[in-house]
């Protein structure tokens, strides 16, 4: 079993997109992670059924027995997170800024402030369009630890592919170079850099490919978009020359890339026969040769 991990610098290169091509290429041989847990949204392409729900915890927040204060103040004059206010002559805890220190639980004299476990958001184990399983998650609003929830969804999509005997787990990873981003990255085998001819992306490109140096793994990089720059386009072929990084192929600006996707359809499903969809063909296939 291969583990592929398909990120960007940045947002809006057509990551997503192309991953859930990548998925129904790879259809039954693979199981999907969506990694890009502070913004799913391979669902909206891949049709899953949100089955198998479960509650992800991590870390803890702490909450104030009323009955027990005797509102002396000790909590909030230690809080280095402001998170403890006095309203209508009651401390309260505000749970989205309260860093689970528990600071506050060792200094209130009455044991009146508790800490529990913070559910953070929920992780599926869906059946999807493509005939097989893939993982994914949705983190709460103004929720932390999402590097963790990125661990979990790995984790529960090697397992799987494991126990079911898949190829590939094919990997939807955060754009960027963050916390979600450096999980999403180990023990991965290929990684796949998706890329556009502008400048934030030529920047974000090698400040992305400096992170995944340093994890050693193998990378194929696809420039998205690029006719819109042909001079930037071959200064990023260049520099993938210089890096040693597996040219996977250079994409056209297609509407058609759009239209598939306000049906609810990757482009190699909405028209296999178009230029893009056989350069996503192309690509997997070097994917696929690259892992032999």
């Amino acid at each position: 079993m291969k583990e592929i991990v398909v990120i960007s610098g940045k947002g809006g290169t057509g990551k997503t997109s192309i991953t859930a091509s990548f998925s129904v290429l790879a259809g039954r041989d693979a199981i999907l992670a969506d990694c890009d847990v502070d913004a799913a949204d391979m669902h909206l392409l891949l049709e899953p059924d949100f089955a198998n729900p479960g509650d992800f915890y991590s870390g803890e927040v702490s909450e104030i027995i009323e009955d027990k204060c005797t509102q002396c103040g000790e909590c909030m004059k230690v809080c280095h997170f402001d998170a403890i206010s006095l309203i209508d002559a009651k401390h309260r805890i505000d749970p989205v800024s309260c860093e689970g220190c528990g600071y506050c639980t060792h200094v209130c004299p009455e044991n009146a402030i508790i800490s529990r476990e913070l559910n953070v958001g929920k992780c599926f184990v869906s059946s999807v369009k493509t005939g097989t399983k893939m993982v994914h998650a949705r983190l709460g609003v103004a929720a932390d630890n999402s590097g963790k929830l990125v661990a979990k969804v790995k984790n529960e999509a090697k397992e799987l592919a494991v126990k079911l005997g898949k190829k590939y787990v094919l990997v939807d990873g955060s754009p960027g170079i963050g916390c979600p981003v450096t999980s999403s990255l180990t023990g991965a085998d290929f990684v796949v850099l998706v890329t556009e001819p502008s400048v934030s992306g030529v920047h974000d490109l090698k400040r992305l490919y400096e992170l995944v140096k340093k994890f050693r793994i193998p990378a194929g990089c696809i420039i998205n978009k690029a006719d819109l720059n042909s001079k930037t386009s071959q200064s990023i072929i260049d520099y993938l020359k210089e890096e040693n990084i597996l040219y996977l192929g250079s994409y056209k600006y297609d509407l058609a890339f759009t239209r598939a996707m306000t049906e609810g359809k990757t482009i190699v499903e909405w028209d296999g026969a178009n230029s893009i969809s056989l350069s996503i063909k192309e690509s997997w296939e070097k994917i696929k040769e690259s892992l032999l």
